[in-house]
């Protein structure tokens, strides 16, 4: 067993471990050989870092970020799930709301940014309207497809036992499409990190997005620039993490193919 568990060990953790240090080995290098005094190294990065760290504007900007996520996000899912679950049930309201979806789905929400701002101005509204038009569609997407790809005998199995048509869909066809919703809702939470940085950048003082564009422009501080994207990647990754957690949950883990 622990023959087994070792290369598993190895392949999850060190060799991850191993490709960051060659990576950050190799930036260290191309900066010194460069020569250049605009890009910074990692050493650079690294004091950048630690004088974020002691500015308490960082932790305001964390926040400021993560917060406008929740909102969006939040909302997107609240109103996605329910309309994709409609759709999905009701496949002549889909037939009629899809190519409305479709259109609108390809639209980067970066392109909105000029809309948002002539609707809201410049502020939270402008950058949450821009981060939940970018989960909004992912979700309903992923819902929609999720109530579609239920097996019938599922369906036919909830009528043999007399269940209406909106308790078959809430305990019968819901659980069954949680795993392709919960993807769905994974990926619309990367993108409205994505969305977010994008933002903050245009539309709000406040935020990492706008500490990148911000130190940028003070005095083009190249450390702190890299610093911040670091620390967004950084969080990016623990919100993923965080959501690859709940696919764990029994609730929705029959869902997800494991290897043997």
């Amino acid at each position: 067993m622990n023959s087994l568990a070792t290369p598993a060990r190895w392949e999850r953790f060190v060799l991850p471990l191993l490709a960051l240090v060659i990576a950050f080995a190799f930036w260290h290098v191309s900066v010194r050989w460069s020569g250049t005094k605009v890009f910074p190294s990692p050493l650079e990065v690294e004091k950048g870092m630690v004088e974020l760290i002691h500015k308490h504007v960082l932790w305001n900007d964390i926040v400021d970020s993560l917060r406008r996520v929740a909102l969006g996000f939040g909302t997107a899912a609240i109103l996605g799930i329910p309309l994709g679950l409609i759709l999905g049930w009701y496949p002549a309201i889909n037939q009629v709301v899809n190519p409305l979806i479709q259109i609108l789905r390809p639209i980067s929400p970066l392109a909105w940014i000029p809309v948002t701002i002539l609707l809201f101005g410049v502020g939270d509204h402008a950058a949450t309207s821009l981060i939940f038009l970018g989960a909004f569609f992912p979700i309903t997407v992923a819902c929609v497809d999720g109530v579609a790809n239920v097996p019938s005998v599922y369906r036919r199995a909830g009528r043999n036992f007399g269940l209406k048509p909106t308790q078959l869909l809430a305990r019968v066809v819901f659980p069954a499409a949680l795993p392709q919703i919960i993807v769905g809702l994974r990926i619309a939470l990367g993108i409205s990190w994505l969305v977010v940085v994008a933002a903050e950048m245009v539309a709000v003082d406040s935020g990492l997005g706008y500490l990148v564009i911000d130190s940028r422009n003070s005095g083009k501080r190249y450390d702190l620039v890299v610093a911040a994207m670091l620390l967004i990647g950084i969080i990016g990754l623990v919100l993923d993490l965080l959501f690859r957690s709940v696919e764990q949950f029994k609730s929705v883990r029959w869902g997800f193919r494991h290897d043997a």
